[in-house]
């Protein structure tokens, strides 16, 4: 079971809405359960770098099925694990897990704002699709 375009793109549309009424521009991704890009929106003004945040605490959610600033990346586990992965997780908040029915689906990761308003907006998306972000 995995996340279809579909439901990507529509959760991406709730995340901007959020960052709209939030008055924040974003990037937002959603990745599968193996934290593959399924889909991508950069809003009007955003930070070009934000494009490889809101992947990289994407891939780190899916990854360890929890919101990607749960975990120190002093692990000594999470660093090789991002070692062989190419070093592209970021363990920084702004990303949930996508679980439905107790099954990981993906992630959705926001960037370009504050950690606490970019882990906002990635709930909203979630919420938006009817998942939850805990098994």
């Amino acid at each position: 079971m995995t996340i279809t375009l579909s439901q990507a793109q529509h959760a991406l549309t709730a995340c901007i809405d959020k960052a709209v009424a939030l008055d924040i521009q974003v990037c937002v991704c959603v990745v599968d359960a193996g934290g593959r890009l399924v889909a991508f929106a950069r809003m009007d003004g955003s930070n070009w770098a934000s494009i490889y945040g809101c992947q990289g605490k994407a891939l780190t959610a899916a990854a360890t099925r929890c919101n990607s600033g749960a975990i120190p990346p002093e692990s000594v586990v999470m660093s090789r694990i991002s070692e062989l992965e190419g070093k592209n997780m970021i363990y920084a908040r702004g990303a949930v897990p996508l679980f439905r029915d107790g099954q990981l689906v993906g992630a959705i990761g926001a960037g370009g704002a504050s950690a606490d308003l970019d882990e906002a907006c990635a709930i909203a998306g979630a919420d938006s699709i009817g998942c939850t972000i805990t098994a």
